[in-house]
């Protein structure tokens, strides 16, 4: 928790938490809109980069290189991101990355 001078300021910034918390959730609740949406989620959902790839390898797609889709290819999307993934899952996936490059394996 931040600092903060008196309760009204505690009181403001734990709402301001609440309402980005709700953003999120109802950014999760959305389906996904493209593949490379349906790959971040995947992500979200299991934390790892090798989990996700075994996924989009399991449905036979291939990489932009034509050749197997690998964990760097996962990296590669969350980091730079595509035009077809909301900004808003990629924040979420980017703070899973965080997470567990902080506190190692987060769940």
């Amino acid at each position: 928790m931040k600092p903060y001078a008196n309760i009204a300021e505690l009181v403001k910034m734990l709402e301001s938490e609440i309402k980005l918390l709700a953003e999120q959730i109802t950014t999760l609740k959305k389906e996904p809109q493209s593949f490379n949406e349906q790959v971040v989620f995947k992500y979200i959902d299991t934390g790892s980069t090798g989990k996700t790839k075994d996924f989009v390898r399991s449905l036979g797609v291939k990489s932009e290189r034509g050749s197997l889709f690998s964990s760097g290819d996962v990296s590669k999307l969350i980091k730079g991101g595509s035009d077809d993934i909301s900004p808003e899952l990629l924040a979420i996936a980017r703070k899973v990355v965080s997470m567990k490059n902080k506190n190692g394996k987060y769940r």
